[in-house]
Parts: C-alpha cells; sequence; structure tokens
C-alpha cells in the first residue's frame, strides 16, 4: 500500500492500517464515518450535539483501543458501537423520545389552541406506543417516519437488507395500529 490517497483503501486496509498505528488511517475512516454515524445516533438521542461528542469519543476509543480491538467488519462495528453509546447516553439521561414541542411551533399557527391540545395528547400518546413496540421496529419506524430517512439509506445503517427494513417497517406500522387500536377501546 503505497498510495497516499487513502480513499481508496476498503475498510479492511485502513483497519488494517490502524493496526500499524497509522494515523492517516484513522483520520480517512473519520472521514468516511463520522457524519452517517452522527446522524445515526441522532435518530436515538434527538440531539445532534450529544451525537457529536459521542461519535467523537467513539473514534478516541478506536484509537486509543486499536491493539486490542478484534474488528472484523468495520462499518457494523461502528455503527452497532454508535448505537450502544446512544442508547447509554439515553439510559443515563432518560430523555426518551422527542422534543416534539420543538415541532409545535410549526402547528401552532394554523390551529386553535384546542386542536393544539388535542395535537400534543395524540402525539404523547402515540411516542409512548412507539416505545412499546420491539426494539427494531422502533428504530425502522422512526428513522423512516420522524426522521425521513429512505429504506435504502436505513438499511447499510442498521446492517439489513432494504427488504428488511420494508419488512420491519410494516410489522412496526401493523402493530402501532393495534396499540393504538387497543388504546383507544380502553378510553
Amino acid at each position: 500500500m503505497k498510495t497516499h490517497n487513502y480513499n481508496v483503501f476498503s475498510d479492511e486496509e485502513l483497519l488494517a492500517l490502524l493496526h500499524q498505528d497509522d494515523t492517516l488511517s484513522l483520520q480517512t475512516i473519520f472521514s468516511r464515518y463520522y457524519t452517517p454515524l452522527t446522524q445515526f445516533s441522532t435518530i436515538f438521542t434527538k440531539d445532534i450535539t450529544i451525537s457529536e461528542v459521542l461519535i467523537s469519543d467513539l473514534f478516541i476509543n478506536l484509537w486509543d483501543n486499536r491493539k486490542q480491538l478484534q474488528i472484523r467488519l468495520l462499518k457494523p462495528y461502528l455503527f452497532q458501537s454508535a448505537k450502544n453509546l446512544s442508547l447509554n447516553q439515553l439510559k443515563k439521561h432518560k430523555p426518551l423520545l422527542e422534543p416534539l414541542e420543538n415541532h409545535e411551533t410549526l402547528l401552532s399557527g394554523h390551529l386553535t389552541p384546542f386542536e393544539i391540545l388535542t395535537n400534543r395528547e395524540s402525539q404523547q400518546r402515540i411516542l409512548s406506543l412507539i416505545n412499546l413496540l420491539p426494539e427494531r421496529q422502533r428504530e425502522v419506524l422512526l428513522m423512516s417516519r420522524i426522521e425521513q430517512i429512505d429504506k435504502t439509506t436505513i438499511a447499510p445503517l442498521l446492517g439489513i437488507t432494504v427488504r428488511t427494513v420494508e419488512t420491519t417497517l410494516y410489522q412496526a406500522i401493523k402493530s402501532l395500529r393495534t396499540l393504538l387500536s387497543t388504546s383507544e377501546k380502553k378510553k
């Protein structure tokens, strides 16, 4: 590997260079994955600043532990680590889902106070029901419907096929409908 253009290297080649203390390999990995990892983390944290810190920490740990890490596939490793860091952050600070109130100002100009109150209650109820979905369904649903991420982008982020994304999204919507129906009957 005599080239100085590290962008041509595969993840596995960069990983091999990283094990040899090559700082340019870390810079290339960082350039390649920092933005998608931060966007992915934000799906869980709902805070870009927190996600930027988490992903920066992920790269610091990658460098610090480069000799000990047994990574077979870099991309799935990074995304799984980003997910774990994000979920651990949520557990520590419990902000859970969504400051949907942030979006209310966009909606409030066209709604009456009663409609705003009703929408707020509905949003909170739906978000609480989404939290009841299995983890994978919740991830796919939030990425697809809240973050508006295309299924062809979701698939590599989660390390699954586009077909699995479609199936999981279908199951999530079906489960959410069932939960909403059950919730309505209890009223």
